[in-house]
């Protein structure tokens, strides 16, 4: 192969990658534009139905949520699914693991800007509050905001945290964690 057809093929492939790499930014912002829409029209929803039931979900067309989840300080006010699943996390953040009763809630959510991408900007003594679906609100300050690695189940689920939030970094291969403990 002569030096001017290696150097096309590079062009080519090099073409194909930056094409690669802006078809997959466009699915990467059409999803996280779909997540904002979700969130904008379920958190109302949510809210209204808030308080309304003795039942620890609020129901809205077939799914369960916790309640809301509040982040003052992000500005973030988003309704938790309450059972974790791929589609569901695609809209909302969903319950990931324990309970509110419990003092053990992990709540996951996607790094879309209107959810959880400035996760990592929290700081210790940062508020978080949580209204259950019976209308009380949890009130916790954020106590430590940590790096796991991707496959860090054990050390997501350890420790006595009241609650706490996670989300990926942005190539997947780590877990933004805030740990939180309740306000008495």
């Amino acid at each position: 192969m002569t030096g001017r057809r290696i150097g096309t093929l590079c062009v080519i492939l090099g073409s194909l990658c930056i094409l690669a790499a802006g078809l997959l930014l466009g699915h990467n912002l059409r999803e996280e534009h779909r997540a904002a829409a979700a969130t904008q029209q379920l958190l109302p929803a949510v809210v209204q139905r808030i308080g309304q039931s003795p039942a620890p979900t609020v129901s809205l067309d077939g799914e369960e949520y916790l309640g809301v989840l509040s982040l003052p300080t992000l500005a973030l006010e988003l309704p938790v699914q309450a059972e974790w699943e791929m589609e569901a996390l695609r809209r909302t953040p969903c319950r990931y693991a324990g309970t509110l009763s419990g003092d053990d809630l992990i709540i996951a959510a996607h790094n879309y800007r209107q959810h959880f991408a400035l996760l990592h900007t929290l700081r210790a003594g940062d508020a978080v509050l949580f209204t259950d679906a019976a209308g009380l609100c949890h009130r916790y300050t954020v106590s430590l905001v940590e790096i796991l690695d991707e496959t860090a189940v054990e050390e997501m689920t350890a420790g006595e945290w009241d609650l706490t939030l996670f989300t990926c970094n942005y190539d997947g291969r780590a877990r933004i964690t805030v740990r939180c403990i309740r306000e008495l």
